[in-house]
């Protein structure tokens, strides 16, 4: 009876040791605080779990495994199976996407911004780019347009812009460039001291950051209309990881995405309504730039950015118009889908 019952006991410790073993964990790389930018992953996280009953799960770390500008490096040598990083922390890493920066695109609504970002990221020359860092991409992180926030006197005309340092990235500092001002691409986290000790006058960002990083909190005044751009954010994951799941696993994973970037459109709408109220108890003004400034705005930078852009993809082998082109056509199809 007793060797029965060690047998039995070995043979369960056996089972939960494979039950134990079968499990998949991933460890993904975000960074700051969770917060609108980041609900998209966090649901991902929670509809993988439902669906495999917790035999697949997500392990979210807001800083803990990697800084924000090396998330695509860690990715690549698979130092975590899951990541989100922005494309303008460091555009010769991932060109192709970086079409979804160029200033003054038109994109006008974060649905578009789905949109377009995932048919670029579905284009071949984007994954191919990708895979370079053995990366797939998976969904996007949408983000409205930004808009400045500033301390001292409003700048409500394009000369004053001249010499205005910002915290810009990507085709929004290229934006501000060609209007005389002094970009710098501090990162997100260092957004808030950068704007605190003087190294910058102004800080762009998409709201939720500037409430999430406390910019808003250090403001004087608020563009609510200059809209040059937006910065493209994805969440990728390591390509081997992917490949390694199951059928069932996978299957959980990609039919989550859109589900997630669904709850995450509702939690940023939400965050946009009370917008207006924020600023007002925080006394922060609302500074509406006039039509022609906004036009002389896009008439030195969006077309010969644009062009410059495009004919730096094509020198390298990339194909840049017809991403453009697709960034083009997508918005109109969406537009007229609706």
């Amino acid at each position: 009876m007793k060797t029965i019952l060690t047998a039995a006991v070995t043979v369960a410790a056996s089972f939960a040791l494979v039950g134990e073993a079968a499990a998949t964990e991933w460890n993904v790389s975000v960074w700051g605080k969770r917060r609108a930018f980041t609900e998209h992953v966090e649901k991902l996280a929670e509809l993988v779990s439902e669906k495999t009953d917790g035999a697949f799960t997500l392990n979210i770390s807001y800083g803990g495994l990697s800084k924000n500008k090396e998330n695509l490096d860690g990715i690549s040598i698979g130092a975590f199976e899951m990541a989100q990083f922005c494309a303008g922390y460091h555009r010769d890493k991932n060109p192709t996407i970086t079409v979804l920066e160029l200033p003054f695109l038109g994109v006008n609504t974060l649905e578009e911004e789905v949109a377009v970002s995932h048919a670029v990221y579905g284009h071949e020359a984007a994954q191919k780019d990708l895979a370079r860092w053995n990366a797939k991409l998976l969904m996007t992180s949408p983000m409205p347009q930004y808009n400045i926030v500033g301390t001292g006197e409003p700048r409500d005309a394009v000369a004053e812009f001249k010499d205005m340092r910002v915290r810009a990235t990507g085709g929004i500092g290229k934006a501000f460039s060609a209007v005389g001002a002094v970009p710098t691409s501090v990162t997100a986290t260092e957004a808030y001291n950068a704007m605190e000790s003087g190294v910058v006058d102004t800080v762009a960002f998409a709201q939720h950051a500037h409430l999430a990083f406390g910019t808003i909190n250090r403001a004087d005044w608020w563009t609510a209309n200059l809209n040059p751009g937006t910065v493209n954010c994805p969440v990728v994951v390591n390509t081997d990881a992917y490949e390694a799941l199951s059928d069932d696993e996978r299957m959980a994973l990609d039919s989550s995405v859109d589900e997630a970037i669904a709850h995450y459109l509702d939690n940023y709408g939400a965050l946009l309504a009370k917008w207006d109220t924020v600023l007002e108890e925080k006394g922060v003004t609302k500074v509406t730039l006039p039509e022609e400034e906004l036009a002389a705005f896009r008439a030195t930078a969006a077309d010969p950015i644009r062009e410059q852009w495009i004919k730096d993809m094509e020198a390298q082998g990339i194909p840049g118009q017809e991403l453009y082109d697709l960034v083009m056509k997508t918005l109109e199809d969406t537009r007229a889908g609706n």
